[in-house]
């Protein structure tokens, strides 16, 4: 069977709802910690500081991740995004209090930024429920035969508002000013709820309370462990971007070593983004036909060289082009797991599956960016990167050589 091209996969109308939705709250969380990381330095001084705002999220995002998959695979998929999507909009609407009112309720520079730890500790509550979700959604919404278009083509909107919200955050910090950028952040997630309420509901296959937690909880796991391929593609993803992600210490960069600006800021924020993109949407109109599982590793290892060269750098289009490069690898990459995660993983249990990997994806980058600034105070900046990038190498040549099934991975 010969699927439909990416084009003909889009004129399915509540897909295009549902990307549409997501470009939109992607746009609003790119925005956001472009937003975060200069607002916290800014206050600061301290990369560190950074590095907690990941671990304030990671933290409860992380331990709600495995009971969040089984309500999903358990409960209405619609009704549950849309209490996320809301629930977002009123945690970051209390971003606005500090924004607009730091001067009149006479906050310090600390306790603003105590209070950003605290609003963004919930919001990675309902990030363990929202980030599975979308995901989860389509395989009900398109055809399994055009379930690769659909991936690929979910991957290219979330990297095109990738882009679009790290520049835009950059500029509007930039030119409005926090407040005004926290307020749009605001209303573009706002504006996604109304394409998500456009969606059908999708019913569990379970009936309520048939299912216990821990043996649900036990089942997405076990499955998990039993598939290597997919756990194979899980290490890769954590342990390549915990210690490969360089993005957490942009601001350090731009405003210490590369000496730019906001503006420069966004740019190089979507730098790695603009290049996932080019390559996803390449890879959309010629996909890849065989050894996949080969192509990860070398994608993986391509990626830790290009962070190497990103910390070595000490000139602002070379770095920016370090990190294009970077992004192209990566997306590569994010293609080919997205890819073996859904064709692997059956509807009744996908919910769990995705839950369980999205744990590995926020350990990696929530956590990459708390490792990131911890190892960028005990070492520096510029060290801290380059070992960063030579420990995903070195990552990518360990799972290549004891996962034999993900190297030998086809699809």
């Amino acid at each position: 069977m010969i699927s439909l091209s990416p084009l003909q996969t889009l004129k399915n109308v509540e897909f295009r709802n549902l990307l549409t939705g997501r470009f939109f709250i992607v746009l609003a969380f790119r925005m956001l910690a472009t937003l975060l990381g200069w607002w916290v330095y800014q206050l600061t001084k301290d990369p560190f500081s950074i590095g907690l705002i990941g671990l304030s999220e990671v933290i409860p995002a992380v331990s709600c991740a495995l009971y969040a998959g089984h309500v999903i695979d358990t409960n209405e998929k619609k009704k549950l995004l849309l209490i996320c999507t809301y629930a977002y909009v009123f945690l970051i609407g209390l971003l606005l209090i500090p924004a607009f009112y730091s001067s009149e309720l006479h906050f310090t520079g600390h306790q603003i930024t105590y209070f950003i730890y605290a609003v963004i500790f919930f919001t990675g509550i309902a990030r363990a429920f929202i980030g599975p979700i979308v995901p989860s959604m389509i395989p009900k919404i398109v055809k399994q035969i055009n379930l690769p278009n659909a991936i690929t083509l979910n991957q290219a909107t979330f990297l095109i508002s990738s882009v679009c919200g790290h520049a835009a955050g950059g500029f509007l910090i930039e030119f409005y000013g926090i407040k005004w950028t926290v307020l749009t952040v605001v209303i573009l997630i706002t504006v996604s709820s109304v394409f998500f309420w456009q969606l059908n509901k999708q019913f569990s296959e379970h009936k309520k309370g048939s299912v216990k937690v821990m043996e649900s909880i036990r089942e997405g796991v076990s499955y998990i462990y039993k598939t290597k391929e997919i756990l194979g593609a899980l290490y890769l993803d954590m342990f390549a971007v915990l210690f490969g992600g360089a993005v957490a210490m942009i601001p350090v960069f731009a405003t210490d070593i590369l000496k730019s600006g906001a503006d420069g800021l966004g740019l190089l924020n979507a730098a790695s983004d603009i290049g996932s993109m080019i390559i996803i949407t390449t890879l959309a109109l010629v996909p890849l036909r065989k050894n996949q599982g080969k192509i990860l590793l070398v994608a993986v290892a391509g990626f830790g060289i290009c962070i190497i060269g990103f910390g070595l750098s000490n000139y602002y289009w070379l770095s920016f082009l370090f990190l294009v490069m970077s992004g192209m690898l990566d997306g590569i990459s994010v293609v080919i797991r997205g890819t073996i995660v859904q064709l692997k993983t059956p509807d009744h249990i996908r919910g769990r599956v995705l839950s369980v990997n999205s744990i590995f994806i926020m350990s990696s980058n929530e956590m990459g960016q708390f490792e990131s600034g911890l190892a960028a105070k005990l070492l520096g900046a510029v060290r801290s990167v380059v070992i960063g990038g030579s420990l995903t190498v070195l990552i990518a040549v360990l799972v290549g050589s004891t996962n034999p099934k993900l190297r030998k991975m086809q699809y």
